[in-house]
């Protein structure tokens, strides 16, 4: 069983392609000599690639600062801070900051798999059948809610310690002591908590990607789960 994120991207994809059609047998119906536990597994098999693949995806060089649907940007609430703080020239501490962050949300992504993969197999037949017969994204839905107290645990003092190696606490005092030098409304938000959260909507984003790519797959009809879903194309 593929269990780490060392697997080989062809094998992945082979692996995806037929779990997709034993999802696609399970949505409609016509899973023919299948049983629950063959089709369970087959389903638990393609979560762990996913996830696998989603936070190796992320925790790469620049897995989340050059991708524009996960980078991590100022909070909203920090959008006029950022404004006012180019105007006056600071533009690049800015920029070291917006770094500092996604250098920390890919550190942390590394610890991501063995937390989702734990979570799979503990995964009872009652929500697997769910997931099986429930909407694109079911499958990410119940890992987020069963995750999701793991993941803020494992991640948040990787990112604390990542922001403090790579200067972005230090980055972002000096932006917010700057500016609330010219505002009678400080700004202090929690940035570590910030880069945690957006870290995990970084992993769940993929994994959403993932799973929809493996409901999308055409159904094909399977007789033998082992040698069509974890032997050779």
């Amino acid at each position: 069983m593929i269990t780490g994120c060392t697997a080989q991207s062809e094998n992945s994809g082979s692996l995806i392609k037929k779990a997709g059609s034993i999802l696609g047998q399970a949505k409609s119906g016509s899973q023919g000599s299948l049983s629950n536990e063959d089709i369970i597994a087959g389903l638990k098999e393609a979560l762990v690639v996913g996830t696998n693949k989603s936070a190796e995806k992320l925790s790469a060089a620049d897995g989340f600062f050059k991708d524009a649907a996960v980078k991590v940007l100022m909070p909203e609430e920090a959008k006029k801070v950022e404004q006012k703080l180019r105007q006056l020239g600071m533009g690049k501490l800015v920029d070291d900051a917006i770094l500092s962050m996604n250098r920390a949300a890919e550190d942390a992504s590394k610890s991501a798999a063995p937390i989702f993969v734990n979570a799979v197999k503990q995964m009872s037949v009652q929500d697997a059948l769910g997931i099986l017969k429930g909407a694109d994204t079911a499958a990410t839905g119940y890992l987020r809610k069963s995750t999701s107290p793991q993941l803020v645990a494992s991640f948040r003092p990787v990112i604390e310690e990542a922001l403090q190696k790579t200067g972005a606490t230090r980055y972002w005092k000096e932006i917010f002591d700057t500016y609330n030098k010219f505002t009678l409304k400080p700004v202090n938000p929690d940035l570590s908590g910030f880069v945690t959260g957006k870290a995990i909507d970084g992993i769940f984003y993929y994994v959403a990607d993932e799973e929809k790519k493996i409901r999308s797959n055409p159904a094909a009809r399977v007789t033998d789960i082992l040698k069509k879903v974890f032997g050779g194309s």
